[in-house]
């Protein structure tokens, strides 16, 4: 049987995804081991026990001049500034993106502002977020937002601009104002298609977070992150990358266990 015929189960999936994960963690024991026999004080790969160490006080032990457990401040700072800049961004697709998609007058006028936004790097406007917004939370969300609603509005537009276009004479043959063509026959076939953008726009929000915080930020994965390796303490920045890459992985998760769930029809029926 040829591969591309190959059908593999769940439980198999999860364990073939394992096995890479697995043998870069190998490999890099087995390197970490070898560079700490030649070198004891060696800071760049730390065996699992210096990370544990290090861990140990950012988790359990709290801070002596705020008083708090600095780990798990900093993850509940960032998922805020995260979930606040995806919400937003997430309402801001779905309303521009219906505009945009659904009446070519509004295409005419916006479409070229939203292309414009949407080609700048976001990073660039960082310094101009800051002197507008303060060094405040505003300015971290307004980056993540300025990074993925152009590109989510988008992605939801153009989705929109390619639905039937005998979906939306019958609607109107049958009497449906504009407004019930954006609500009855637009917005239920673009959910699935806007938790896929999310999806897809997570990473680049990590990404302006992690920016935002390592520049202007007193608490947060990124700040703890960029505070830390002026020592070279790699002990503390590997597992809080591997934290990062978690909370991604469990986030992309719901998204794509809640899209199937309640959009069983985008997937073919499979739940």
């Amino acid at each position: 049987m040829r591969w591309v015929n190959r059908h593999v189960s769940r439980s198999r999936s999860v364990m073939m995804g394992a096995i890479p994960i697995v043998l870069l963690v190998v490999l890099y024991l087995v390197i970490a081991a070898e560079r700490h026999a030649a070198n004891p004080s060696d800071k760049i790969l730390p065996l699992p026990g210096a990370m544990v160490d290090a861990m140990w006080g950012l988790l359990f032990v709290p801070d002596q001049l705020s008083g708090r457990l600095l780990f798990w401040a900093d993850t509940l700072a960032s998922l805020q500034r995260l979930f606040l800049g995806l919400g937003i961004s997430t309402l801001s697709a779905l309303l521009v993106g219906l505009l945009l998609g659904l009446l070519p007058p509004v295409r005419a006028t916006f479409g070229t502002l939203v292309t414009g936004i949407a080609v700048i790097p976001p990073i660039a406007l960082l310094p101009i977020l800051f002197i507008a917004f303060g060094l405040g939370e505003t300015a971290k969300v307004a980056l993540i937002v300025i990074g993925i609603a152009p590109f989510m509005i988008r992605d939801i537009a153009g989705h929109v601009s390619t639905l039937p276009r005998e979906q939306i004479l019958k609607a109107q043959t049958l009497g449906a104002s504009t407004w019930q063509l954006m609500i009855r026959v637009a917005l239920p076939q673009v959910l699935p298609r806007l938790i896929e953008a999310v999806r897809l726009s997570l990473g680049p929000a990590w990404v302006f977070l992690i920016s935002a915080e390592a520049i202007a930020a007193d608490i947060g994965l990124g700040y703890r992150i960029f505070l830390v390796r002026r020592y070279l303490a790699m002990d503390v920045i590997l597992p809080y990358v591997a934290w990062i890459a978690l909370l991604a992985a469990m986030i992309d998760f719901v998204l794509v266990w809640t899209n199937r769930k309640a959009f069983p029809w985008a997937h073919g029926g499979r739940r």
